[in-house]
């Protein structure tokens, strides 16, 4: 028999270092990845990446968390923690995307947005909501895909979608355990316990209503893994997309409200 992994150790695996990171899966899923940058406001903060790609004959905008693998490259990309300019960025090609009726694909992986002075001075919260904002009223479909660690409003600012995918050993949740378990318990060493009350497994939140899809994560080869991942992924993607071209685009808005909605009232049940 199989022994159960409990909350913590999905979270340890969700932060391997050596888990693939967005630009892994943004490289295997599709076809001739153009990256896209600044805000046009500040910089081109790279803890989010954007761009364009196709899967098949459909072109798709894509916007992406990206931690780093070395020390260099975590620096570079902020340890995966996005700046206000991060959020501007993937607001101007989420509005791109809609003017040219482009579907956006999210991938969330982070620890939660910058908490430093500069991101605060910029208007980082204003920046998560604006980003929050603009995801529900855009006309186009959504998708949005948890890799690995996603916390805080750092994770739900791009996670406004019609579709929320996770994966298997990847955690959802308004902020780390440790966090949680200093702020109610006053005591960070509690974080275990915390873990499983937070309900943050990809099997805690299908069960809530809160993602529509687990993506299992195969035991054995890694490369081996991280192919069949690809394709469950390239399969849900393709049907989604196929599914919602029937929908005007008053509808696929309406479904992105609805499905918030519905989600915010089956909770508080």
């Amino acid at each position: 028999m199989n022994k159960k992994v409990t909350a913590w150790e999905r979270v340890e695996i969700a932060r391997n270092p050596k888990r693939k990171t967005s630009l892994d899966y943004i490289e295997k899923l599709f076809d001739d990845f153009i990256e896209l940058h600044g805000d046009r406001n500040f910089k081109d903060d790279k803890a989010i990446v954007c761009g364009l790609g196709r899967i098949g004959q459909q072109n798709f905008t894509i916007i992406a968390e990206q931690k780093g693998r070395t020390t260099k490259e975590n620096i570079e990309r902020n340890f995966g923690m996005p700046n206000p300019e991060s959020y501007r960025k993937a607001i101007r090609f989420m509005k791109q995307a809609e003017k040219f009726h482009r579907p956006v694909i999210t991938f969330i992986d982070t620890k939660g947005a910058y908490p430093g002075i500069g991101a605060e001075e910029r208007g980082q919260g204003e920046a998560i909501a604006k980003s929050m904002f603009e995801m529900a009223k855009l006309k186009v479909p959504i998708i949005t895909i948890v890799i690995g660690e996603g916390s805080s409003g750092g994770a739900l600012a791009i996670g406004v979608a019609n579709k929320v995918f996770m994966l298997e050993n990847a955690i959802y949740s308004i902020l780390s355990p440790e966090g949680y378990s200093s702020i109610l318990w006053k005591d960070a060493n509690r974080y275990k316990e915390a873990a499983e009350k937070m309900k943050l497994t990809a099997k805690d939140l299908y069960e809530l209503n809160v993602i529509d899809k687990i993506i299992k994560e195969p035991n054995g080869d890694a490369e081996e893994s991280f192919n069949k991942i690809i394709e469950s992924l390239k399969k849900e993607i393709k049907n989604i997309i196929i599914e919602m071209s029937h929908l005007t685009l008053e509808e696929i808005v309406k479904q992105r409200y609805d499905k918030f909605r519905n989600m915010g009232e089956f909770i508080n049940l």
